[in-house]
């Protein structure tokens, strides 16, 4: 009995330790990725100060570390998107709004533009859906009030929006497009799709 105050301390080290190390293997990956798509689990160790046996350590595999990666930037992404109150704007600047946030995630996280990274992976679909969910919510208002086009099903435009922002992430990618250019490009489009025809933009 006398013993459990004095291993509790080691515990909560070896816990923010562990911590400590995976947001540093997750932020040099962030990076590493971004540069280079094709980089192994050495060189993400290597970047995070790390050896190549912790990484293993917390992920078990490349695959796994990068669903890591997309599930927080989602995560980041719902939170930014319930903090920022669009139920509390038109729909047009909710609209507007919506779309800088996601931007904003790639801006944060460059490994996004990559396509073969970026598309999500299984165990990442619910943050997915919750990101799309609040998408569709947003657009059905819009169509309540007149702003959105009534004529088109709200889940399927939520789709198309996303598949644009996926276009204008490839695009960039590609290097057709600055990452400034493609975010005007998608907004536009997303706009000119949803938008009630006579609606001031």
């Amino acid at each position: 009995m006398t013993d459990a105050p004095e291993t509790a301390p080691p515990t909560r080290r070896r816990r923010s330790d562990a911590r400590r190390s995976i947001e540093a293997i997750r932020t040099a990956a962030r990076t590493v990725l971004g540069d280079r798509p094709d980089a192994s689990m050495e060189d993400i160790a290597t970047a995070a100060g790390v050896t190549r046996q912790t990484v293993y350590a917390h992920f078990a595999s490349r695959d796994a570390l990068i669903a890591s990666l997309i599930e927080v930037a989602g995560a980041e992404t719902v939170d930014a998107i319930d903090a920022a109150r669009l139920d509390s704007l038109p729909p047009v600047d909710a609209l507007r709004r919506y779309l800088d946030i996601g931007w904003q995630l790639i801006r944060r996280y460059p490994f996004l533009l990559v396509p073969a990274l970026a598309r999500t992976p299984p165990g990442n679909e619910a943050t997915h859906l919750a990101g799309t969910a609040r998408l569709e919510q947003l657009i059905r208002r819009g169509q309540h009030t007149g702003d959105f086009d009534r004529a088109l099903p709200a889940d399927w435009l939520a789709a198309a929006v996303i598949g644009l922002a996926h276009t204008a992430a490839d695009e960039v990618a590609a290097g057709r497009l600055t990452a400034d250019k493609a975010y005007t490009v998608l907004s536009e489009s997303a706009l000119r799709l949803c938008v009630a025809a006579g609606t001031h933009l």
